[in-house]
């Protein structure tokens, strides 16, 4: 498609919903009056911070600017797009090229996102779980440092210490609850287990232990 194939199906639509459309006025892409009101939409084959910018822009003409590009592409950049869209009150339009199908995907206005107790709780985990500040904000030499890989750290030293142990001992003396756990999952290669509920350090954990030992 070409930027120009997105007017006419726009122009439909929008004529459809009793709007008197022009192509090309001013700055803008789509101008269209009806009565007293205007909306503007900015055609682009695809999404850009530019075309953002563009939209933002023409909010200091009307609260009604829609984004329009085709249709198609990957569903989650699609869904992403739309969501910035929203945060910033622009409505989102797109076209299909077989048919010139226009599907409005946002409405433009003011827009507050739902606070979702699930991913804050999960965040307010991940906090409580790290011990000090490993990040400080940014990467360290290794990568980022998870509670997670903070307390097979701790279970890790502990078998350096005392050798093959209960994970039940590794709980109590590490205070780290999911101890057990982190050893038989084994993500990191540091553990292996030599008898029932025994865990024992290998080579990788004796590595892992010097390679993290900052954290």
């Amino acid at each position: 498609m070409k930027e120009s194939d997105l007017y006419p199906p726009i122009k439909a639509h929008l004529t459809r919903a009793g709007w008197a459309v022009k192509g090309e006025v001013g700055a803008a892409d789509v101008v269209a009056r009806r009565d007293d009101d205007i909306l503007v939409v900015e055609l682009k084959l695809g999404f850009s911070l530019a075309l953002f910018h563009q939209g933002i822009d023409r909010l200091a003409l009307t609260d009604l600017v829609y984004l329009a590009v085709p249709a198609g592409g990957k569903a989650k950049a699609l869904k992403a797009n739309v969501k910035l869209a929203r945060r910033l009150g622009l409505g989102v339009l797109t076209v299909r090229a077989r048919d010139g199908f226009v599907e409005v995907l946002a409405e433009p206005g003011p827009y507050a996102p739902r606070k979702s107790r699930k991913k804050q709780a999960r965040l307010i985990r991940a906090f409580e779980r790290l011990d000090g500040d490993p990040n400080a904000g940014g990467a360290t030499r290794h990568g980022l440092v998870t509670g997670y890989r903070q307390d097979a750290l701790k279970c890790a030293r502990f078998l350096a210490v005392h050798g093959p142990s209960k994970g039940s001992v590794v709980k109590d003396w590490t205070e780290v609850p999911q101890a057990t756990r982190i050893m038989a999952d084994d993500h990191y290669g540091w553990f292996k287990r030599v008898s029932k509920g025994i865990y024992a350090l290998t080579d990788a954990g004796q590595a892992g232990i010097a390679d993290w030992g900052d954290v």
